[in-house]
This record gives C-alpha cells, sequence and structure tokens, in this order.
C-alpha cells in the first residue's frame, strides 16, 4: 500500500508563505478517524479537538493531509498475539464486559471492554503504519499522527489506556527499509511496552524520559534498565521527580540525545510526545509548558532524519490541543497568534482563550546531584554501543 493524499486543500487563517519543506510533512487525518478515535473513554472528543485547534490556526494548509486505512489482522501480529486479537475483536464484537478471560489480557479496570473497541484499536495502528509508509516511500520527511502513540500495550495483554503498541507497529514497519530505528519517548509514563518489545534487539534503540517514583505507573524504566542480551545498552532511561520545568528538561533531552545520536546513529526516528507532562494535567507531577517539549522536538528535526511523531497521554483535553497545535507549529516553522481562533471548541480554552499553558508552583524535587550521576550513567552505558 502507498501513501496517497487524501482529496481537496484546507481553508484556514492567513499565514506567511509555505515554507519550502513544508511539503515534506503529512498529517495522518479523514473525519471518521478522528470521529473513531473520540471514543476511547480516557480521552473521550480529544482528537476532535486536537484536530480542531490545528484546523482552526490554518496549518492543515501547510501539510499534506494523508487519509489512513485500517491495519489488518496480519499487520497486527506482526507483534501482538493471535489469540489477543482474536480475543480483542470477540469482546469488541460483542460488547463483553464480563468476559471471563478478558482480566488474564490486561482488559477490564485501565482498558474496559466496549463495542467497537477493536475498531478504534485497528483504526489507530492503521493510522500509524499509513505514516510509516509516507516516510518509506521517501515522499515525506515527517509524518504525524497524533491520535497513536499507546506506549504501553504488550504483545498479549492491553495496559495503561493502550489496547495496541501502534508505536511499536510503526517501528517494525520502517525496519523494513532502515536498519536502525531510534524511539524517544517524552510521556510522563515510561514507555514499557515499546522497550519490552526490542528489548533484545541492536536494530532499534529506546529512550524515554519519563517519572519514575514508588507506586507511580508503570512502575519500570530506572536508569539500571539498559536491554538484554545483543539489546544491552541499547534501551535508555531517564527517570525524573516531579515539578521538573522547562530549561533543566530540556538540557537533560540534549545531553543524553547528543550522545544518543553520537553513538547509535540512527536512519529513522519515532517520537512519543504525551501531553501529560505539561502543567495543569490532571497528573499533577511535571511542570512542562509546550515551549520546553517544542525546544526537545526542534532538536530531533535538525538531525533531518524521517521522524514518524505520535501523541500519547494528555487528560487535562484543551492543555494537549494546545501542546500538540503547538507542537505541529514547530514541525511546519511556524509561528502562531496568542489567541485561540474562534472554533467548534472555543470555550474550552477560558477563561484566558490563550495558545500559551502558564507553568503552576510546584516545586522541582529533582536534585542537581542525582540528575548528574543519572547522566553519567547513561554516557558510561553508551560508550559500550557498537
Amino acid at each position: 500500500a502507498r501513501c496517497r493524499p487524501a482529496g481537496g486543500r484546507f481553508s484556514g487563517l492567513e499565514m506567511e508563505p509555505q515554507a519550502p519543506a513544508a511539503s515534506k510533512i503529512t498529517y495522518i487525518y479523514t473525519p471518521d478517524y478522528i470521529k473513531r478515535c473520540d471514543f476511547l473513554s480516557k480521552v473521550t472528543s480529544r482528537a476532535s479537538m486536537v484536530h480542531s485547534l490545528i484546523a482552526s490556526y490554518g496549518l492543515l494548509n501547510y501539510m499534506r493531509v494523508v487519509k489512513p486505512r485500517v491495519a489488518s489482522m496480519e499487520e497486527m501480529a506482526m507483534f501482538h498475539t493471535d489469540a489477543y486479537l482474536e480475543h480483542l475483536r470477540k469482546i469488541s464484537e460483542d460488547g463483553d464486559d464480563d468476559d471471563p478471560e478478558s482480566a488474564e489480557y490486561g482488559l477490564g479496570y485501565d482498558c474496559p471492554t466496549a463495542e467497537g473497541v477493536f475498531d478504534y484499536a485497528a483504526a489507530v495502528a492503521g493510522a500509524t503504519l499509513t505514516a510509516a509508509q509516507c516516510l518509506m516511500d521517501k515522499k515525506y520527511q515527517v509524518a504525524i499522527n497524533w491520535p497513536g502513540g499507546w506506549h504501553h500495550a504488550k504483545k498479549d495483554e492491553a495496559s495503561g489506556f493502550c489496547y495496541l503498541n501502534d508505536a511499536v507497529l510503526g517501528i517494525l514497519k520502517l525496519r523494513k527499509k532502515f536498519d536502525r530505528v531510534l524511539y524517544i519517548d517524552l510521556d510522563l509514563h515510561h514507555g514499557d511496552g515499546v522497550e519490552d518489545a526490542f528489548s533484545f534487539t541492536s536494530k532499534v534503540m529506546t529512550v524515554s524520559f519519563h517519572k519514575y517514583s514508588p507506586g507511580f505507573f508503570p512502575g519500570t524504566g530506572d536508569v539500571t534498565d539498559i536491554g538484554m542480551g545483543k539489546g544491552r545498552y541499547y534501551t535508555v532511561n531517564v527517570p525524573l521527580e516531579d515539578g521538573i520545568q522547562d530549561d533543566l528538561y530540556y538540557q537533560i533531552c540534549e545531553s543524553v540525545l547528543k550522545e544518543v545520536y553520537a553513538s547509535f546513529n540512527p536512519e529513522a526516528v519515532v517520537c512519543q510526545l504525551g501531553a501529560d507532562t505539561i502543567a495543569g494535567d490532571p497528573m499533577c507531577s511535571f511542570n512542562m509548558t509546550p515551549v520546553g517539549v517544542g525546544k526537545c522536538l526542534r532538536y530531533i528535526l535538525n538531525w533531518e532524519l524521517p521522524t514518524l511523531v505520535l501523541g500519547g497521554g494528555g487528560y487535562n483535553h484543551a492543555n494537549t490541543a494546545r501542546c500538540w497545535t503547538y507542537l505541529t507549529a514547530v514541525i511546519l516553522g511556524k509561528t502562531l497568534s496568542s489567541e485561540i481562533p474562534d472554533h467548534e471548541y472555543f470555550t474550552e480554552y477560558g477563561p484566558d482563550y490563550v495558545l500559551e499553558i502558564t507553568r503552576s508552583c510546584r516545586t522541582d524535587q529533582n536534585d542537581p546531584q542525582r540528575i548528574e550521576q543519572i547522566l553519567s550513567t547513561i554516557r558510561g552505558n553508551l560508550k559500550n554501543v557498537i
């Protein structure tokens, strides 16, 4: 299947002339896809809010919009077990939330079963595979699928609101074209499902920046978790404490990614940019703004490698839309006006109706000495990467 643009252009606000590189950016979208992504109970209507804000700023004029396809069972089985996929399809068709087998597949509390959940998961997986194909065809340098990034799902188990691991499927797809793929996870939570999938290989390096604290989900991702077998040293974890702000986060991110790039020499990149790190998120942990995440993303984009951009967490929906709209503008090299444009969800952005997010007064609990120890350990580990 080739990467095919959806028909038509999109109207929006007047903006400066199209940047030369804009034709190299693709955005995975159809109205039906966004509607299907609104289904997920933990983030109901979030996909529509994100897309509507991106559209209201006129950013669709500067990207090639590509229609996603739905992932086939065969494609999903590149990572997930047949038994798990069959069970997910069965309960999705029946709308059965009392199936006794569901618990062994992680379905229940964090990942409730409901009619249509399989179709939702297959749509997200298919969109990420569509984005990966666009990069493989070398028509585009950056492919964006904001409703993707469900990084906790295991091969035979749903976990942490994630039914299928579209990030793993996207990486496996890219590996058919690119020898070394780098996965960078900036979500608040450890990217455990992606790490587990590739912990034994030296062809995929996973790098996760996340909160690591007793009792905090998923409870993995210490700096000492470095991969196994042939994949030893190809797993990088950066455990952080509550309250971290933009400047320190970027310093850490730049320090780690500089060493990662030099040692691993990736050919393609997958970025998971969960917005639950942003101030105002119900997780009440980090104290970031989109500007800090944007600096990290700019650093990655400066490598000029094929880059797949995914969403992830983000449970303050207005702030998640602000964040991913700002990051879309970063990718496009555009500057957005502070005032939120009038659109369907305008009233959700009160009382200030601006794009910027203000930090909270939460104290940064990251000890500089501990951060330096973590960075020193990572530098030492990466010296072993061949």
